[in-house]
């Protein structure tokens, strides 16, 4: 044993001592010059495969890194210029100075050029992981919460809770825009989002100071599709899915573009239903309630996104946005709850409610923006946001109780609860970059205004009529305001390091009203709890990167976030979920802070490991309690802490006509807190982890295959929640059609049935189990047809208009960074 641990350790040290050798060079205009921002390939001279890919810095030079000894060759691309190719070389042991590289001018406009490129199924940088969405195979037939639930390190609890590395706070962003919605609004809105719809989704778990601070434990970006290509062109897709109940949906995508121009369009339905069933356990006081539900969601949902950018220059664009989403949502739950008194193990009465609830949920966003950018220089982004949600619910909820026969009634009660919610947004934000003392300085601020009015009234139904039940409604208006100013700034220093640290301020003010009507001693009196926020906080963030060699780069990061309680939680009404348990909000509760730490290593651009520490401060917990000794509510209050260490760890790998990747993430997490004492402490030490592995087969001819697997070990939920293990396996196969033009893809997801989850909790004198299941195994299928130009039309002064989508892409195009 102890030969192999000097064997493994001086294997360590010569491989630590081993160091990429370095092929400088410089590329060259027809004239001679220098040219800037070209793309160099590092090739091996065998089959021309692509080693590694850098971009000329200033005056045309580069510099890459060879993992081995071997031979090579370089070649230089730019747009509007005739890729160029070097001799081929040797590389023995040192570094290498090639011969200049003079690219020429293409002859006419290209118009026989075609780029294709096809993208990992995830991408894993220092500070962010890409799942991309558009190009796999198993993605199809998928809502954008599924596809969250499969994405490495998000975890979606049996409440659609969203949690990242073992931290809930989640900020889910759309097109880089941060959504007002939690809880279960935020989950249908995403289950409205079909993956034909989605270009990817960015894991970002160390986000700068340029964005929001919101988000405890980072930022879920879903970016939506959108058209780069020029000239007209567009594509449609039809897609079916059959689980339990079949789905449908379809898209349509617009786009024109050239030097001055670029309007596009996209509009995409989705209709189906979705069953889910639910069975729990619940051991209270002197009573054991038992029940089993189904649960079926009946989705209708138009999405549509339009807009125009004009390019008034090189350097200047304006443009607007206008996106929604129209959703008409029924959901139906049904199931008997049996009580049995525990002393005597006798069951004593049935209660049989069958709970359907009409929503309609719609949603419109509207921006304005110009940007200004030289290239390589000065950058001002400037963004006008509004956008509004409108939220109807109509819920009806009969109860009817029975003798343990299941048949004698002895009383009923029903209710009516209408609920309509209405959520304003406005904000306005600038940011600035430009170069200073040989690093990148960026400067902005944003205004962010939310106002929410949710009006809440329930009925008590009779045979003909219906009463307003004053004492059980409530409106609960909610107001917050958040201005914010950041800095950041980044270098690279010439011993191979390069440092970036910012830092934000973040001015909050809220205000929140619930009215309605409450009980003292006999009487019901009106009330009015107000209550207001108003604090400000600060925000650093910073990283050191040491790349003096890029086959061996190391990170160290720091940031501190914040998660602001949403306001559903905060509205002390009292909401019934049914006979026997409420849901109310808590006025105190706090927001939550997290420090973190964390240390990352990219090893040959391929093998990426990240060890993460976080310190959570007053995280939320959804705390069930009791009332009236067999009744339960649930409210979020205030744990006093959480502590959390992760690692990440992942890979790609491939050889000719297959490749793989694999990721896992573990975490351990601690939870402490007291709420008095006995049964009311929580202190729970977890370790959890998910492993996700894809393997994609090129089988020739047009035909490529997908096998992909994922496995959660058993965690924790919202603080109390202790869940199994469950997991999943899902083939897919694709054809290219038409030329390339057209794609099928049929898909069969969790082949093994086991994407089934479980879990228990033991509460101030609450002891629940419970387990449910979606619809399991899904059969898929998707078509994809695209017309129109599909090529790059050389013209290097679309260079600029390029660059500018690219950029826009990234910073959001509206109120999402700051």
């Amino acid at each position: 044993m102890r030969k192999l641990v000097m064997i493994f350790t001086g294997l360590v040290l010569v491989a630590a001592t081993v160091q990429a050798q370095q092929i400088t060079g410089v590329v060259k205009d027809p004239q001679g010059k220098g040219l800037d921002k070209t793309t160099v390939s590092l090739l091996k001279a065998k089959d021309s495969s692509v080693v590694k890919l850098v971009v000329t810095s200033d005056k045309g030079r580069y510099t890459v890194s060879a993992p081995q000894a071997g031979s090579y060759l370089v070649s230089a691309s730019y747009v509007g210029f005739q890729t160029a190719y070097s001799q081929p070389f040797e590389l023995s042991g040192s570094g290498i100075t090639i011969p200049d590289i003079t690219i020429s001018k293409a002859k006419g406009d290209l118009k026989e050029v075609t780029v294709t490129a096809k993208k990992q199924m995830i991408e894993v940088k220092a500070d962010k992981t890409i799942l991309n969405v558009e190009g796999t195979i198993n993605a199809v037939g998928y809502d954008a919460l599924e596809l969250l639930r499969r994405s490495p390190g998000v975890m979606i609890d049996k409440d659609d809770n969203v949690s990242l590395a073992g931290k809930n706070g989640v900020q889910v962003f759309i097109d880089g825009k941060p959504s007002p919605l939690s809880g279960a609004d935020l989950a249908n809105y995403l289950k409205s989002l079909q993956s034909a719809q989605i270009e990817a989704i960015e894991i970002i778990t160390n986000p700068s100071a340029k964005y929001e601070a919101a988000g405890n434990a980072g930022i879920i970006n879903i970016k939506l599709k959108k058209n780069k290509t020029f000239g007209t062109n567009g594509s449609v897709n039809l897609g079916f899915v059959q689980g339990v109940y079949p789905k449908y949906n379809g898209g349509l995508n617009l786009n024109h573009r050239n030097k001055s121009i670029n309007i596009f369009g996209t509009y995409n339905y989705n209709n189906g239903k979705n069953l889910m069933t639910m069975t729990s356990e619940k051991n209270q006081f002197d009573t054991l309630f038992t029940q089993t539900n189904k649960i079926s969601f009946k989705n209708n949902t138009h999405g549509f996104k339009g807009g125009i950018d004009y390019f008034i220059n090189a350097k200047s664009t304006i443009g607007a946005v206008v996106s929604g989403n129209i959703a008409n949502n029924d959901i139906s739950t049904s199931g008997p709850m049996y009580f049995t008194y525990i002393p005597t193990n006798q069951l004593v009465k049935i209660l049989k409610a069958t709970n359907t609830n009409e929503m309609e949920r719609n949603n419109m966003n509207a921006n304005l923006n110009y940007r200004y950018a030289v290239t390589g220089g000065t950058e001002l982004n400037i963004d006008a946001d509004y956008g509004f949600f409108k939220i109807r619910s109509n819920q009806y909820q009969p109860n009817y109780y029975y003798l343990a026969d299941g048949t004698t009634e002895t009383s009923r009660v029903i209710y009516n609860m209408l609920s309509p919610t209405n959520i304003d947004l406005y904000s306005i934000k600038t940011d600035y970059e430009q170069n200073f003392k040989g690093g990148r300085l960026a400067i902005g601020g944003k205004v962010g205004i939310v106002n929410t009015d949710n009006d809440f009234k329930r009925y008590d139904v009779f045979t003909n009529s219906k009463v307003l039940d004053t004492a059980k409604s409530n409106r609960f208006d909610y107001k917050e305001n958040i201005n914010a100013l950041y800095v950041n700034y980044n270098k690279q220093l010439k011993k191979g390091i390069m440092i970036q640290f910012g830092l934000r301020a973040e001015n909050t003010h809220s205000r929140g009203i619930s009215t309605g009507f409450k009980k003292v001693t006999s009487n019901w009196i009106g009330y009015d709890s107000t209550f207001k926020r108003d604090y400000t906080d600060l925000f650093p963030s910073a990283a050191l990167t040491f790349n003096k060699n890029p086959m061996k780069q190391w990170t160290i990061a720091y940031s501190r976030r914040i998660d602001r309680p949403a306001y559903q939680d905060l509205n002390p009404f009292e909401f019934k979920l049914n006979e026997y348990t409420f849901m109310k909000g808590n006025t105190e509760l706090r927001p939550q802070y997290t420090n973190s730490f964390s240390i990352t290593n990219i090893y040959k651009y391929k093998l990426t490991t990240k060890l993460n520490y976080s310190r959570v401060n007053d995280i939320f917990a959804q705390i069930p309690d009791t009332i009236d000794k067999t009744k339960g509510f649930l409210t979020k209050r205030n744990l006093a802490n959480q502590d959390i260490v992760s690692l990440s760890i992942s890979y790609p790998f491939q050889y000719k006509w297959y490749s793989f990747f694999a990721t896992t993430n573990a975490n351990y997490s601690h939870y402490v807190a007291d709420f008095g004492g006995g049964n009311r402490k929580v202190d729970l030490k977890v370790f959890s982890f998910t492993y996700f592995m894809q393997n994609s087969f090129n089988l020739g001819k047009g035909w490529t295959g997908e096998l992909s697997g994922l496995f959660i070990s058993p965690s924790v939920w919202q603080g109390v929640f202790k869940t199994t293990s469950m997991g999943t396996v899902d083939i897919g196969l694709q054809k290219t059609l038409f030329k390339g033009k057209g794609t099928i893809k049929a898909a069969m997801s969790d082949v093994f049935q086991t994407m089934k989850w479980a879990g228990s909790t033991d509460f101030a004198g609450v002891n629940s189990t419970f387990r449910g299941q979606g619809e399991i195994p899904q059969y898929k299928l998707n078509f994809n047809y695209r017309f129109g130009n599909s090529q790059v039309k050389g013209a290097r002064q679309r260079k600029s208009a390029v660059e500018e989508e690219t950029k826009r892409t990234e910073n959001g195009g509206g109120m999402g960074q700051q």
